[in-house]
């Protein structure tokens, strides 16, 4: 079975910049659109990762393949954030998530007693911020699950991502962090023999996870910021105004680009000095395509 494990629709809210925010959503996809999308890209499990809402569930839960999943922004004890894939949960455990999720030890507690399955994701990327050496240790050390495919991030991050997880033996998942259309299902964790979602979620578990599609790039990122811009466009016609500003959009992913590569060369280094190939195995590691 096969599952993008990290996707979000327009239920995700604006984007974290602070001129942007006022009027740019972080995805603007329907969550019916994305559904429909990565059912047709192979998926055979779907969910929905949106920035701390599971409001996009709504419409999709008459779905008997499809399952509440979302990603949290967390404040780590030393003052960073982090995002956290928190997978296949109920209303009420997203209100005590919530209630949690700026105080890391005791939402570590809460996932950990309700027996959540959950992951840090895009571990080696600059998208949350600054991070710190103590960071690091709490992925390895309360974490069961680290996101070895990003599929906006760059390949080098993901390689660092995956030798992470490996050397500390995590479980590692695959999403398209996908915020178009264009990019849903491009990236998805596999489970072969799985026939539903307990069954997957066991395997994966069990460590026999299989890492699957695409990472980021410049041409891909630039594409979709694009994409989001025309559906911006779409939805309030007023920003049309703001349309000579596109001609900013590769210059600034650029910049962007160049900020993580900075980033994965300084805590790359620091914390997978020698880096494992990624089509190579430990013991007791996923399987990763080539």
């Amino acid at each position: 079975m096969k599952c993008d494990l990290h996707v979000h629709s327009a239920h995700s809210g604006t984007v974290p910049v602070a001129i942007l925010r006022h009027f740019f959503l972080e995805s603007y996809s329907p969550p019916a659109d994305v559904y429909a999308t990565l059912r047709k890209r192979g998926m055979d499990l779907v969910t929905l990762t949106d920035h701390d809402s599971i409001s996009g569930a709504e419409e999709l839960r008459r779905h008997s393949d499809f399952f509440v999943s979302e990603e949290v922004t967390c404040r780590m004890p030393s003052g960073t954030q982090v995002h956290v894939g928190v997978y296949d949960l109920t209303e009420r455990q997203h209100c005590e998530i919530t209630r949690r999720r700026n105080d890391m030890i005791r939402l570590l507690c809460y996932l950990s007693e309700q027996r959540l399955f959950f992951t840090v994701n895009h571990v080696f990327s600059s998208v949350t911020g600054r991070r710190d050496s103590d960071d690091f240790k709490w992925f390895s050390e309360y974490f069961p699950g680290v996101e070895g495919r990003n599929g906006q991030m760059l390949p080098a991050a993901n390689r660092h991502a995956s030798a992470f997880a490996r050397r500390r033996r995590k479980v590692q998942v695959a999403g398209s962090d996908a915020h178009s259309l264009a990019s849903v299902g491009t990236t998805f964790t596999e489970v072969p023999g799985a026939r539903d979602k307990d069954e997957f979620f066991a395997g994966l578990r069990a460590g026999y996870g299989q890492l699957g599609g695409q990472s980021g790039s410049y041409w891909k990122l630039t594409r979709d910021i694009f994409l989001l811009c025309r559906e911006m466009m779409r939805e309030d016609h007023w920003t049309v105004l703001l349309s000579p500003l596109l001609a900013l959009v590769p210059a600034g992913v650029a910049v962007n680009y160049m900020c993580d590569v900075y980033f994965v060369r300084r805590w790359g280094g620091r914390i997978n000095p020698v880096t494992v190939g990624a089509g190579r195995s430990v013991p007791g590691s996923q399987k990763l395509p080539a």
